[in-house]
């Protein structure tokens, strides 16, 4: 993808670096594959704030994806390229032989005219959807099913994507964007290729109000609240209260979030950080 450096005309666009959008083909969605998307605005039931720091934002349609392939054997032609509001990486609408269009998440490097196809006899090419078995060692995918049948569930944001490292037995190994190594079942099905907008961390917003748009309010530090309200808030001007953690007392930094004994540890060979765990 292609970034944009915006001309410090304002200031909003003086620190402004925006998405090209060099890949996009289209900006009007498939009517039939659209849903609405209703906003809570951080509100629940009774209309009183649960969830502090979301409101207002722009009005979005759901994109139905098919995160799933299950159209086995089946060609399709890419028809166009287009953003999604709802997630980092671009979406690629098909359109396929018997005449039903579906979206899919877009590879790196999927243009209009391609042809792709999803089955378990097809060849492991840009945008093509197999099971694992099928794949070469070294090939790159994204889209990674979990389960056989479940929809892809892993790489699914811009730019992430998964290489295919081993096969033992029924599991294919797995190195994840983290770096970790992990066993998935060989029978799941996995896109071949990286997801598209991998420079989508290098944009700069330039200003507040483009957060605004997208339903992000202004968020309050801890250490500027009350004692009352945050473990590390009162003193006098900019006491931090110690080490920074959440209001319900979690430790922010150094702290081990993954649950204890869970039931997919069998399932990881090493950990990003490179320990490789006890058989």
């Amino acid at each position: 993808m292609a970034l944009k450096k915006y001309k410090p005309m304002t200031a909003g666009t003086r620190w402004r670096i925006g998405n090209a959008y060099a890949e996009i083909t289209t900006d009007t969605p498939e009517k039939s594959l659209l849903e609405t998307k209703k906003r809570t605005g951080g509100r629940n039931s009774s209309g009183r704030r649960a969830m502090r720091y979301i409101g207002g934002g722009h009005k979005k349609a759901y994109r139905v994806i098919d995160f799933k392939r299950n159209k086995k054997e089946i060609p399709a032609t890419v028809a166009s390229v287009e953003y999604d509001p709802n997630r980092t990486t671009f979406i690629a609408l098909l359109h396929y032989a018997d005449g039903e269009k579906r979206y899919i998440l877009a590879p790196q490097g999927l243009t209009v005219g391609m042809s792709v196809v999803s089955g378990d006899a097809v060849a492991p090419e840009l945008g093509n959807s197999l099971q694992l078995k099928s794949m070469p060692l070294g090939t790159v995918v994204h889209n990674i099913e979990m389960q056989p049948g479940q929809g892809g569930k892993i790489a699914r944001s811009a730019g992430a994507s998964a290489q295919l490292a081993n096969k033992e037995d029924k599991y294919a190994i797995l190195k994840m964007p983290s770096g970790e190594l992990r066993k998935v079942l060989i029978n799941c099905y996995a896109t071949v290729g990286v997801a598209s907008n991998s420079d989508h961390n290098l944009q700069s917003m330039g200003k507040a109000g483009r957060n605004r748009w997208r339903g992000i309010r202004p968020r309050t530090r801890g250490v500027a609240m009350n004692p009352v309200d945050h473990p590390i808030g009162g003193g006098e001007w900019r006491a931090s209260g110690g080490h920074p953690r959440s209001r319900t007392g979690k430790y922010a930094k150094r702290e081990k979030t993954r649950t204890r004994g869970k039931g997919s540890d069998k399932l990881i060979i090493q950990r990003k950080n490179g320990k490789k765990l006890a058989k």
